[in-house]
């Protein structure tokens, strides 16, 4: 019993490190998504300044800020998916594919000035 827990938890551990798997977005179709769904309140310079965000009371998020960048990629994911509380941010689930979602997601990062991204 002493061997055999440490070498189930190695075989475990391997095993889903095997079956992870990364799921990237496209940068260039993610600008296309994002100048069709978030252009409008986040702008486009992604400064949250967009054409529909003079007329909200909460501003949408300027996502070249810090706050915004320090996020995880599954806390943005999270937000566009799901929308955002007590903010103009709604959710875009039913409305984009995840693969979309991972397009604006990588959009957004690859617009992150040098000194922010890692």
């Amino acid at each position: 019993m002493k061997k055999t827990l440490p070498l189930a938890l190695i075989f475990l551990c391997s095993v889903s490190v095997a079956f992870a798997q990364v799921i990237r977005g496209d940068a260039k179709v993610g600008q296309g998504v994002y100048e069709q769904q978030c252009l409008r309140c986040h702008g486009a310079k992604l400064d949250g300044k967009g054409p529909d965000s003079q007329d909200l009371i909460v501003q949408p998020a300027d996502l070249r800020s810090q706050t915004t960048r320090s996020k995880t990629d599954w806390e943005l994911l999270v937000a566009i998916s799901n929308g955002v509380l007590f903010s103009p941010m709604h959710s875009f689930r039913g409305k984009l594919t995840d693969q979309q979602m991972l397009d604006v997601l990588s959009y957004i990062r690859s617009t992150a000035p040098p000194d922010i991204t890692s």
